[in-house]
This record gives C-alpha cells, sequence and structure tokens, in this order.
C-alpha cells in the first residue's frame, strides 16, 4: 500500500511541474519572450492638403418669381396656358376682351386726322397773314393770332399722336403675357372673369427653378472661427467662388453649386448670416421651398495631420490618445487633440508629428512598453497619398 501512494504522489509532482512549464511558456508569448514581438497593423503619419467644409441647413428658393397681374380693365377671354406647365418668356397666357380698347384706338386716330386737317388750315391762314401784314392790309395782331392758333394746332396734332400710343398700348396690355421662362401655376381667374388693372391677386406666378438657389444659414460663431483660422494661417482660403455640395433627404444631389456671396448683417433673432449658393437644376428635382443640407467649402489646411478614428481611443477623463510605435519598437500611449472629423479620420492638431507609426489593428493585444512588430495596414498607404474627404465643421 505504501508502494502505490509514492507511485501516485509521484504523478502528482509530474502534473505540478508540467503545468508550472506551460504557464512560463504563455508568460513568455505574452511577453514578446522567444515567440517574437506580437504583430500589429499601423500607418505612418504623411501630412496631407485637407478641404475644410461647413454643413449647415438650408432651403431652396427660386432664381426668379413673376407674379402676373392685369395692367388694364377688361373680361377674361381666354386662358392661353396649362397650369403646371413649362413657359417661356414671352409666351402669351391671357387674353382680356380688346374691343373696348380697339374702339379707343379707332377713335383717336380719328381725332389726329382732324387736328391734323385743322393745323392745315391754320397754317395756311397763318402764311396769307404774313403777306398782308407787310401792306398792312390786316393787323399786326390779326397776324400774331393765326401764328398762335397754328401752333396750338400742332400741339393738338402731337397730343393726338399721344393719344393713339396710349390707346395702342392699352391695347397690348389685353393680351397678358410671361415676363419670364419657367414653370407657371394655377390660375387664379377663368374665362368670363374681371380683372383689373394691378389689382392685388396676382392672375397666375411663373417660378424659373433652373437654375435654383439654396440659402444657407451659418451661425456667427462657425464663421467668426473660420475667420480666425485664416487670420492665424491654419486655413487658406478659397480663390473664387467655393464649391457647395447637397445632401437632399438622405441622398446627395447630382449637380454641384457654387457660393454667390454672403450677408453682412447679422440676423438678431437667430445670430446667423445667411448665405446664397445657385445650383444648377436641368431635371426640376430641386423644387422651391426644399430642406436640404449644404456642404460649403470654405478653405484648405495644408500638412494637415489625419488619423483613422479607429485609433484614436479615450482615456478615463475623456482625452482623445493613441498608440504610438517607438525607434525602440515598444508602444507607447500619447495623448492627442481631435480637431475636426474627415471622413473616417480624425484632424489632429497636437501629439503627432510626421514619420510617426500609429497603431490601427490590434489594440486590444497592447500594453505600455511591449515591443510590437508594426505591419503597415492595407490600403492605408494608397489612402496617405490621396486627397482625404472634406472636414465638416
Amino acid at each position: 500500500m505504501s508502494k502505490l501512494n509514492r507511485m501516485m504522489g509521484l504523478m502528482a509532482l509530474t502534473t505540478v511541474a508540467l503545468s508550472v512549464a506551460g504557464c512560463g511558456e504563455n508568460s513568455q508569448k505574452q511577453a514578446g519572450g522567444p515567440q517574437g514581438p506580437m504583430e500589429v497593423g499601423v500607418v505612418e503619419i504623411q501630412p496631407r492638403r485637407l478641404d475644410v467644409t461647413t454643413e449647415l441647413p438650408g432651403r431652396t428658393s427660386a432664381y426668379r418669381v413673376a407674379e402676373v397681374r392685369p395692367q388694364v380693365n377688361g373680361i377674361i377671354q381666354k386662358r392661353l396656358f396649362q397650369e403646371g406647365g413649362l413657359v417661356k418668356a414671352g409666351q402669351q397666357l391671357y387674353q382680356i376682351d380688346p374691343a373696348p380698347y380697339e374702339a379707343a384706338l379707332a377713335s383717336a386716330r380719328a381725332q389726329l386726322a382732324e387736328a391734323e386737317a385743322n393745323l392745315k388750315a391754320l397754317q395756311a391762314k397763318a402764311e396769307r397773314y404774313k403777306d398782308l401784314v407787310k401792306n398792312s392790309t390786316v393787323s399786326r395782331q390779326s397776324y400774331d393770332d393765326a401764328i398762335a392758333a397754328a401752333g396750338q394746332g400742332v400741339a393738338q396734332v402731337a397730343a393726338a399722336k399721344a393719344a393713339i400710343e396710349t390707346a395702342q398700348i392699352n391695347l397690348d396690355y389685353t393680351k397678358v403675357f410671361s415676363p419670364i421662362g419657367g414653370i407657371i401655376g394655377k390660375s387664379s381667374v377663368t374665362e368670363g372673369a374681371l380683372v383689373t388693372a394691378n389689382q392685388a391677386t396676382a392672375l397666375a406666378t411663373v417660378q424659373q427653378i433652373d437654375p435654383i438657389y439654396v440659402d444657407i444659414n451659418q451661425s456667427t460663431t462657425q464663421l467668426m472661427q473660420l475667420r480666425r483660422d485664416v487670420a492665424e494661417g491654419r486655413i487658406q482660403t478659397v480663390e473664387g467662388r467655393a464649391t457647395v455640395t447637397l445632401d437632399v433627404q438622405g441622398q446627395p444631389y447630382g449637380q454641384t453649386g457654387e457660393l454667390q456671396f454672403a450677408e453682412v448683417t447679422v440676423d438678431p433673432t437667430t445670430s446667423s448670416v445667411q448665405l446664397r449658393a445657385v445650383f444648377p437644376n436641368p431635371n426640376h428635382e430641386l423644387l422651391p421651398g426644399l430642406f436640404v443640407r449644404a456642404k460649403v467649402q470654405q478653405g484648405a489646411r495644408e500638412n494637415a495631420i489625419l488619423v483613422s478614428q479607429r485609433a484614436v481611443t479615450r482615456r478615463p477623463d475623456g482625452g482623445a490618445q493613441v498608440w504610438v510605435v517607438g525607434q525602440d519598437g515598444t508602444v507607447q500611449a500619447r495623448p492627442v487633440k481631435t480637431a475636426l472629423a474627415a471622413g473616417t479620420d480624425w484632424l489632429i492638431t497636437d501629439g503627432l508629428k510626421p514619420g510617426e507609426k500609429v497603431v490601427v489593428d490590434g489594440l486590444q493585444k497592447i500594453r505600455p512598453g511591449v515591443p510590437v512588430k508594426p505591419t503597415p495596414v492595407e490600403g492605408q498607404q494608397a489612402a496617405n497619398q490621396t486627397t482625404p474627404p472634406a472636414a465638416a465643421r
């Protein structure tokens, strides 16, 4: 029995020894011992040019709007357009009863003929008196009266011609034309309706929506920060007109617009400044009054340092940090300051230098001071050589 006990004790000692040896081997693996440093994915920091954009809310508005109103009184005889359709500049929209204005034009022409006939008689009389006054056959007063009467005749002819022009204009106004090309809305009148000159209610409204305006509101806080960045050299302003892109109901709009101008007055109710951009709208996808999100290119950062967002972790105090591979092949946590998001990257304003290697993959396996084998992450090398997405404020 004692021999059996000795054999069991020997087996127990052997098992304990093997377990201790296994633990030591695992410890060596974790510490980067005989198995070598653990492999991690890294990205080498390369400064790049970064376009800085501001994402702002906005609404679309028509490029031009014309409210069509009558300029003479009368009865609508015809409506010559289809509601909601396209009309051209100069296209006739309505026909007002022209009969009263045709009669007025005929009367004005008759008055002109009468005035011209009267003028001929007065001028002939003045010519006769001119010869007779020399012989004292008529008095000087009679001659002067004849000259004055001829002058009045000239004035009457001019007034009659002006009356003809007025009558012709009023007759032309019985045809109501579209002042601009665009989409016409519903008609507020039908055939047989009485309209008056310069009435408050428009007959119809024409809106040109190609191109189309986008009115954008930018807060004064964003505007002042941008100006400080430009003044301190962190951002270079865009030469010429800044480009603008749109998101409409979560989908990108296929056309690129240009920033036209920025208001110089701050809206006291919203503490914002209005910007206006113009966009091509050939297919009429954008309609007036539509809510959109606009991305305005307002500058560019030269030599910007960008790091993938998955490489940035947070410390217990909420600050950002990255893991950097040192010259000795070990990793250390490095506090950094993040400013803007640029696609899937963070813009780093402090804490990193060009040429340093930042760990992107394998963050769960590393500890401070642990030796690692840095391996460039696939796709990141090419990405560092191309222009990154614009940074959104």
